[in-house]
């Protein structure tokens, strides 16, 4: 049974029933971005660290918190009319970096490798869920518009379920994504034009042909499906918690649902801690970021919209790459609420973190992941984050997700002929 009560406008406040439109009537699509809310006295009789210890190692553990009925969660015992694949995400592992944290200036940094997923990137929770939504619904087809890693997580959890799916891109998609979302047998829609582009063609699509709209700019369930990487931050660090979690930033849902499963996992009684949120974004593209700005400079959200924030911008991290986020408002007050910060970083301290976050942890982070790791050196330069503190760095996505991107971090090999002799040179050079 799902334990959800209503949907709830950021904006306004106004409640809406479970069944309604996924957006503020009042507040319109672009503002009306609504939040879903559930029965949480109910959600504690059962969500216990015993009933967990029990549970298999998935997302789908926390289904107390999940917007579906028990048939549609793979945990649930009942048979699920989606592919068993979909069992096969979250749980991924917390990485203890203590050469990185001495690297970036912090008593301790843990990573969570998010590139340990299905189609490694942390969007598959988001996906698997709205796969599980739209067969709840009855609806036969998906859809959704991606700068890549929704776009094939989207493709993985549609394949698993045996479900057609529609992605919209644009042009510039990296061509690892490309490829995934081809091997997947997505029907793929490559658009020429910008993401905003993408996203309004495939909006229309969706509503012409009655496809499931995955886009979590309008679907405000499928941040629940984000939330449970702060569920599992909740149980992994039970009893060692973080002073912060730095999250990397685009459309602002990401931060905003890691922060909602903290804080429901505190509400259901299973920690008594709170983590600050650090929100990272690309100086390059950082509505977010000036939204937050705008608010502490006393700008009311209430009266604040998207069309208030600079348009345009660029960055070489894609997936991050958002000039018109509409889960900004979210974003904000989640931090806000969490006593957290936002912070921006330069294409080149992204492309230092890729490094870094390889050869210091072992973890080969896309840009747009390792984004989380260059904004804690950011913090703490910026005396945002005390040299003392303890934080918890969300790897998004694998390296493999941009390989160009990659490339671009952590330079070339050597090339040599066979003789040993140059192997030689390339080794003493490098040992003076």
């Amino acid at each position: 049974m799902s334990l959800v009560t209503e949907l709830v406008c950021v904006r306004c406040g106004r409640p809406a029933a479970p069944a309604g439109p996924w957006t503020c009537p009042d507040c319109g699509p672009d503002e009306g971005i609504l939040d879903v809310r559930y029965d949480l006295a109910r959600a504690r009789r059962t969500l216990t660290r015993e009933s967990l210890a029990a549970r298999p190692a998935a997302h789908w553990r926390y289904r107390e918190l999940l917007p579906l009925e028990d048939a549609y969660v793979p945990a649930g015992g009942a048979p699920l009319p989606v592919g068993a694949g979909l069992s096969q995400i979250g749980w991924t592992p917390v990485i203890d970096a203590p050469r990185l944290a001495a690297a970036l200036g912090v008593a301790r940094l843990r990573l969570k490798d998010e590139g340990r997923n299905a189609s490694g990137s942390f969007k598959d929770r988001a996906s698997s869920v709205g796969v599980a939504h739209a067969a709840q619904l009855g609806r036969g087809e998906i859809a959704c518009a991606s700068t890549g890693n929704a776009a094939s997580s989207l493709a993985c959890c549609a394949a698993a379920a045996g479900m057609p799916c529609n992605i919209f891109v644009p042009r510039q998609i990296p061509e690892a994504k490309l490829a995934q979302l081809l091997a997947y047998g997505a029907r793929v829609f490559r658009v020429g034009g910008t993401y905003a582009d993408a996203y309004q063609l495939c909006s229309r699509a969706a509503a012409r042909f009655g496809w499931y709209n995955r886009n979590c700019a309008i679907n405000p369930y499928l941040v629940e499906g984000k939330k449970t990487a702060g569920c599992e931050i909740a149980e992994q660090c039970a009893d060692d918690p973080p002073d912060w979690v730095a999250v990397s930033v685009g459309d602002g849902c990401t931060v905003a649902g890691v922060h909602k499963g903290l804080r429901q996992m505190a509400e259901a009684g299973w920690i008594g801690w709170s983590a600050r949120m650090l929100g990272v974004q690309a100086a390059g593209v950082a509505p977010v970021a000036e939204a937050w700005g705008k608010a502490a400079a006393g700008a009311a959200l209430g009266t604040l919209t998207g069309r208030e924030l600079t348009p345009g911008g660029d960055t070489y991290a894609d997936s991050i790459n958002c000039p018109a986020p509409r889960n900004w408002r979210k974003a904000v007050l989640a931090v806000r609420e969490s006593n957290g910060a936002f912070v921006t970083v330069r294409d080149e301290e992204i492309r230092g973190a890729v490094r870094l976050a390889g050869r210091l942890a072992g973890v080969f982070a896309e840009p747009a992941a390792a984004a989380a790791v260059a904004g804690v050196a950011a913090a703490v330069r910026d005396r945002v984050i005390s040299d003392t503190a303890h934080v918890l760095a969300i790897v998004t996505g694998s390296g493999l997700k941009d390989v160009a991107g990659a490339m671009r971090a952590v330079g070339g090999p050597h090339d040599v002929r066979p003789d040993p002799g140059e192997i030689e040179r390339i080794v003493l050079a490098n040992t003076r």
